[in-house]
């Protein structure tokens, strides 16, 4: 049983504001949109951490994280990157890797809109966590926690972690 953060859109916020829900999980994943390599330093030496670049990463973060993740957590196969759509609307580049690797769940930043849904065209389950930063058109700053079980995902948790123009 594998607990996971699954946090983006930091755009350089430090999330100290988020360690406290990092305690209880065994890994933490970014969609991107990191902004510095000093905002994850605190995250990457508690936690494993697993990450791709956004469109505003520099090219620091670009030569340490791919565009693109596939991996498989325990038995479910994982595609991890940040721009990428949604069921229904997938980019170009997206629905190929969908079709071709078929992973049982995608993940996605960059909308800085929190949503989790199943394609049963695809048969995979989104998820997209939001932004955790302050920079961006979204209202509540969020994180997603979940469990991988085997072959199951359960435990989806949506964190809120307050209003967005509330000061640092």
């Amino acid at each position: 049983m594998t607990r996971i953060a699954l946090i983006s859109d930091n755009h350089s916020h430090n999330g100290e504001d988020i360690m406290e829900y990092l305690d209880e999980v065994d890994e933490v994943w970014h969609a991107g949109d990191i902004g510095s390599r000093e905002s994850i330093k605190h995250i990457k030496e508690i936690k494993p951490f697993r990450a791709v670049y956004g469109n505003i990463d520099t090219p620091e973060i670009r030569q340490e994280f791919p565009l693109n993740q596939i991996w498989k957590c325990e038995s479910v196969k994982v595609l991890m990157t940040h721009i990428g759509g949604y069921p229904g609307r997938y980019t170009r580049r997206v629905k190929e890797l969908l079709i071709e690797h078929q992973p049982k769940l995608y993940i996605c930043g960059h909308s800085h809109i929190c949503k989790v849904q199943y394609d049963p065209t695809l048969q995979v389950l989104h998820m997209n966590p939001g932004s955790y930063g302050y920079v961006g058109w979204h209202k509540v700053r969020t994180l997603l926690r979940f469990t991988i079980d085997g072959e199951e995902i359960k435990e989806l948790e949506v964190v809120e972690l307050g209003n967005r123009w509330k000061s640092k």
